[in-house]
């Protein structure tokens, strides 16, 4: 039976998450429509998704929301479904960081075993959402046709090998600031070729800097293009970043700089003079780096069909259904922060 959903973003880095989900729930012939907020305003996802505004979500009167961000607008009529906006890289404790339940979701759609467990856990605990391990829609299309996105990334790197940076706007975690002259030398040589990008919220300055790389060797590239571009790179480096895990699903080496939580499948270091040489390690991986990237990534996200757009949403149906259970109320806590996100709105109405 055809429904309307609705999807939710707060910031660009969301719509790639968004994009295969709105393209299965289009193949199954729903209405799918789409609210951005905050650092996501403005942003656009194809036609057919029909782009609308605060009043006419709630007018919409959705079947579900999915939420790729760490809130939802509890007001909007639905289900309220989680989808994450990144893996959990241990930038915080697990109470302030990617295990922290704020009581605004009825489910939780998991990426695999590393997290399902932990809030299957909390489910039980406080009774209020449901957990199904779907995989994230995000990397969908990592494991499908991409109609020549990847392709067309790499083409001007040509016979050379192709390297992807990536960086976190944490300050403290960020290795952008650290790298830029590293990264300038191996982009000069022209011996492989480079696809920089960084996250949105980093300053305007790291932007422009990197940006200045582009060229014969190198090439600049927005969020929208993450996916695409980690298909087409043969190694990451990064820091402490989701991009990591992202990557790491592919089962291809990724080099760190001072990654916060260091782990057997990177190849991590924090001197910038040592880049050259852990680019050399990451592009002649030994056995027991591949074993533990095969590990790691059967752990965080074993799919590799391309499907987990359907399963999210054949997870949500069977939550609409009743199959999940009965959830408890909403804790109070819940109430407040639903108190807060009218404000940050400025909706006040039923």
């Amino acid at each position: 039976m055809m429904a309307d959903y609705l999807l939710f973003a707060s910031e660009r880095y969301a719509l790639p998450i968004l994009q295969p989900l709105a393209q299965a729930l289009q193949a199954a012939g729903h209405g799918v429509h789409a609210w951005f907020v905050d650092g996501a305003a403005g942003a656009e996802l194809p036609a057919p998704v029909r782009m609308i505004g605060l009043h006419e979500a709630v007018a919409l009167k959705p079947r579900a929301v999915f939420s790729a961000a760490n809130w939802v607008p509890p007001f909007v009529s639905g289900a309220k479904v989680q989808l994450f906006h990144g893996f959990n890289v241990e930038k915080r404790s697990d109470e302030r960081g990617h295990f922290r339940v704020r009581g605004l979701f009825d489910l939780y759609c998991t990426q695999g075993p590393a997290t399902t467990a932990p809030f299957q856990a909390l489910a039980v605990q406080a009774g209020h959402f449901a957990v199904v391990e779907t995989g994230w829609p995000k990397l969908d299309p990592l494991f499908r046709d991409d109609d020549g996105a990847a392709a067309a990334l790499r083409a001007p790197a040509g016979s050379r090998l192709v390297v992807m940076f990536a960086s976190t706007f944490t300050e403290r975690l960020s290795a952008a600031p650290h790298l830029f002259d590293a990264i300038a030398a191996e982009v000069a040589k022209g011996d492989r070729y480079w696809l920089l990008t960084l996250h949105p919220k980093c300053p305007p300055e790291l932007f422009a800097r990197y940006r200045s790389l582009a060229g014969a060797n190198a090439a600049f590239f927005e969020t929208e293009q993450l996916v695409a571009a980690q298909r087409a790179a043969d190694v990451l480096l990064a820091d402490t970043t989701s991009v990591v895990s992202e990557f790491v699903v592919q089962r291809k080496p990724v080099v760190t700089f001072r990654n916060r939580a260091p782990k057997p499948h990177m190849l991590d270091f924090d001197d910038p003079s040592r880049l050259p040489e852990m680019l050399y390690r990451a592009f002649a991986p030994e056995p027991a780096l591949l074993a533990a990237l095969s590990a790691y990534a059967d752990s965080i996200h074993p799919y590799r069909d391309g499907r987990s757009s359907e399963r999210v949403l054949a997870a949500t149906q069977a939550l609409l259904d009743g199959e999940l259970g009965t959830l408890r109320r909403k804790p109070l806590s819940s109430l407040w922060r639903a108190l807060q996100i009218r404000r940050e709105l400025g909706y006040w109405r039923p």
